[in-house]
């Protein structure tokens, strides 16, 4: 949700803009008043301004995935067929990596529900789960394959295009696959080349590492071999820093991408299982800085590196990339820009029975998903405190309890401001169960909608919250 309007998705997509007002109170205590019949219906609420149909044959609208281009009131949908999970690694594939049959990814012009340009991907798998396998900065778009291994760089032109600009994964220049490919040519009996690749892979004879594996390796070795100037204790370093774990780092692959600028990536590595598991923080993972114009590993850490932490703590704005039309979201409160936020997160530190583990826990949320924070002013940090356990300007679901979340002023008197409560107005009837929630908040209006789940799909509560 961004903008001055909420979507809400089904088989087909509904743009919804929220109506205001219909109902207000001038009373200190309005929760004795009722309701009026009439702002109690749905409809008082939100206007349906078209109904887009999007999913065809057996695909699926992903209720999970929409990114917002605020400079052309573009939005982008998605729409896939099943996951097939013990799908043959061939073509490149990598061994233990879903496949889908169809995704497809639909340029949606908001102002009138016109379908502008589609991108399919085939016996691929993209991560779409809250964003997390594509991201939008300005006017370009990231996408990543996870099971082809390769970052696809769009742009979304003013006409609504959706271009290809590169490929970074088994080439990273726009000529490495021709120069490879002629000089195959030149080895090969009759000058005859077989072409076996399946979106920029080769054929599993290939011996050669992709382009961005070896250009992590190299950086690799190249900061070891920096670090010494003694031939001896150089070889030695290398062996124990290098060789011992050159396989480790071969079989890392890449997990998830955000940019940072219009030049540079920050790409996440680690295991195949950690790439699929719906809980990749308990798996090792590394992260790297890439130049997209040098085709160079900038750095590379370890996500338990205590630098890496300093410089998340310092700098946590500038790993939050946003356009530069979205004014609105440079105000999101952080611990590098909120007092209270940092006194928050110290405060997490000094209880940290680990501080390894502490370090590992804040930095499993690098690379960031993107448009994940809400930049609603009922998240300042300077204006109210809340139990971040239950709410937060992060989109993710969390666990929910039968009693309402309050937000307190932060300045005198220091009073309860208002309470917000997911789930049935009356509380669960089972209170065992476990439940979760998720909030959606209007960047501008007092309004949000809360999402209360249980574990044994029982039906979901939606509720509509605003200020009376």
């Amino acid at each position: 949700m961004l903008g001055d309007s909420m979507k809400i998705w089904y088989q087909v997509t509904q743009y919804m803009r929220p109506r205001w007002l219909s109902f207000s109170c001038k009373d200190e205590d309005c929760d004795k008043h009722d309701l009026p019949s009439r702002a109690k219906r749905f409809d008082s609420f939100f206007s349906q301004l078209y109904c887009v149909p999007l999913a065809s044959c057996n695909e699926l609208i992903c209720k999970d995935f929409f990114l917002y281009m605020e400079s052309n009131q573009f939005g982008l949908f998605a729409t896939s067929t099943a996951q097939i999970h013990d799908a043959p690694a061939v073509g490149g594939a990598v061994h233990g990596v879903p496949s889908i049959e169809k995704i497809t990814f639909h340029l949606l012009r908001l102002e009138d529900g016109e379908i502008l340009d589609k991108k399919v991907f085939s016996n691929d798998f993209v991560n779409l789960t809250h964003n997390m396998g594509v991201f939008l900065y300005d006017d370009l778009l990231a996408i990543v394959s996870l099971r082809y291994q390769t970052i696809h760089i769009l742009q979304i032109r003013d006409s609504g295009n959706l271009v290809d600009v590169r490929a970074i994964g088994e080439f990273c220049r726009e000529d490495d696959e021709l120069f490879l490919n002629s000089n195959a040519q030149l080895q090969l009996p009759g000058n005859h080349i077989e072409n076996h690749m399946h979106q920029g892979q080769p054929n599993l004879g290939n011996s050669f590492l992709s382009g961005i594996k070896q250009r992590l390796l190299s950086f690799i070795f190249q900061g070891l071999w920096n670090e010494e100037r003694d031939d001896t204790l150089r070889i030695q370093r290398l062996r124990k820093k290098f060789y011992f774990h050159f396989q480790d780092y071969v079989d890392l692959i890449i997990w998830k991408v955000q940019f940072l600028d219009r030049h540079h990536l920050l790409i996440k590595f680690g295991s195949v299982d950690g790439g699929v598991s719906r809980n990749a923080d308990h798996h090792p993972a590394f992260v790297a800085v890439y130049n997209m114009d040098t085709t160079e590993i900038v750095s590379f850490y370890q996500n338990s590196a205590d630098e890496l932490y300093l410089l998340f703590e310092q700098f946590c704005d500038h790993f939050h990339a946003t356009s530069r039309n979205s004014m609105y979201m440079n105000f999101i409160s952080s611990h590098s820009n909120n007092i209270h936020a940092l006194e928050q997160l110290r405060s997490i530190k000094d209880k940290a029975s680990s501080s390894a583990q502490f370090v590992k826990k804040m930095l499993a949320s690098l690379p960031f998903s993107c448009q994940s924070q809400s930049p609603s002013p009922y998240f300042d940090q300077s204006l109210f405190r809340f139990d971040d356990k239950l709410i937060s300007a992060t989109d993710r679901h969390r666990q929910s309890t039968d009693h309402p979340i309050k937000f307190i002023l932060r300045r005198y008197p220091y009073s309860l401001k208002f309470k917000i409560k997911p789930g049935p107005e009356a509380g669960s009837m089972d209170g065992r169960a476990k439940k979760i929630s998720s909030f959606l908040f209007h960047p501008i209006l007092p309004l949000a909608l809360s999402v209360q789940q249980t574990l044994f799909l029982q039906p979901s509560v939606v509720n509509i919250h605003f200020r009376r």
